[in-house]
């Protein structure tokens, strides 16, 4: 009874939270502080696909950036090319959403194992990040769009709305679509866990060989689950480049493709709300210790990272939710010992 309790307070409390937020937060914060959370919510997506496709399909993809870095490029292209830039974001993200099932059928129908499904989404990561680099040429020009290899492509057309005036979206209207997508694909993402689907999805996560001799095609369902993980990454990527107004090869980098498995790693594995926590309290502390001078940051965060994963070893969230489980559970002990 309080487990449940706790599982369905955690959510009420986010969703209303983003929604006060998303109300309220432009009416009090400037112009930079908003600009920062903008970026906080394209990061959460783009954490909270990953938390999905390795915390409830068992799919650890070292390759994630792919199809941010797609997405990002898909809709920087078609934006340019075509009258419609909310055309251009839906048919980027339908793009990460083939590629992710087009990638996905090779590797689970090809029966590859997680170290090797590991290896290959690296790779592939790595050499759409090779490929892009070199594409600096004058005749590497997709229309009108020049790719223009590691000085990327500038310029993007942002976001516009028909019901805004077919203008594009100011500073305050984007934080709060964009905020509102993040609550959507929170919502959508928990009731899909809680579907047929996704119990599946999870049996199959805890044990393939059982949910194999139950009659699922395991198969079937990691490719779905890796298909919906990369069409919401790559909509991350097309918020990000229109945020932007800029993308570059970076997009598809190392560093991006480890920094989204922190994120899930510091919030909690089989979380949604963990990741979005970690990407807020990481860039948050990020930027912080960019200020000062005195010590490589980069260390600083390096350590305090190491803390976080030996201290809290399940994540932030899943510890807290343990402990506020305890504190229910003995509450409720001591009461009935003092009606005893």
């Amino acid at each position: 009874m309080n487990r449940t309790f706790v599982n369905y307070l955690g959510p009420a409390i986010a969703v209303g939270s983003g929604i006060l937020t998303l109300i309220f937060a432009p009416l009090i914060l400037g112009f930079y502080e908003i600009f920062q959370l903008t970026q906080y919510v394209i990061l959460a997506i783009f954490a909270v696909s990953m938390a999905y496709i390795w915390g409830f399909g068992g799919i650890l993809s070292f390759g994630h950036a792919a199809v941010f870095g797609l997405g990002g490029y898909a809709y920087a292209v078609l934006a340019i090319n075509m009258d419609s830039s909310l055309l251009a974001f839906v048919l980027a993200i339908g793009t990460c959403g083939l590629f992710s099932l087009i990638l996905g059928y090779f590797i689970f129908y090809g029966r590859l194992n997680d170290v090797y499904l590991g290896v290959v989404t690296l790779v592939v990561a790595l050499i759409l990040w090779k490929l892009i680099n070199h594409t600096s040429g004058p005749g590497y020009v997709i229309g009108d769009a020049r790719l223009g290899g590691f000085n990327g492509i500038p310029s993007i057309p942002v976001l516009e709305l028909p019901w805004h005036g077919g203008a594009a979206l100011d500073p305050i209207q984007m934080f709060r679509w964009f905020l509102g997508g993040l609550i959507a694909v929170y919502v959508a993402l928990k009731l899909l866990i809680q579907s047929k689907f996704g119990r599946i999805a999870i049996a199959t996560k805890e044990n393939e060989l059982r949910a194999t001799l139950l009659g699922y095609d395991v198969r079937q369902y990691k490719l779905l689950v890796f298909v919906i993980g990369g069409s919401i990454g790559g909509m991350a990527g097309a918020m990000w480049a229109t945020y932007q107004t800029f993308v570059d090869p970076n997009m598809f980098s190392l560093e991006v493709s480890a920094k989204v498995l922190i994120w899930v790693m510091v919030g909690g594995v089989g979380t949604l709300l963990g990741p979005i926590a970690g990407v807020v309290l990481l860039q948050a502390l990020s930027i912080k210790l960019g200020e000062t001078a005195f010590i490589n940051n980069q260390i600083v965060l390096g350590m305090i990272l190491m803390s976080l994963v030996l201290v809290f070893p399940k994540g932030l969230l899943p510890s807290m939710e343990l402990l506020v489980t305890r504190f229910f559970d003995r509450s409720a002990a001591q009461g009935q010992g003092v009606s005893g």
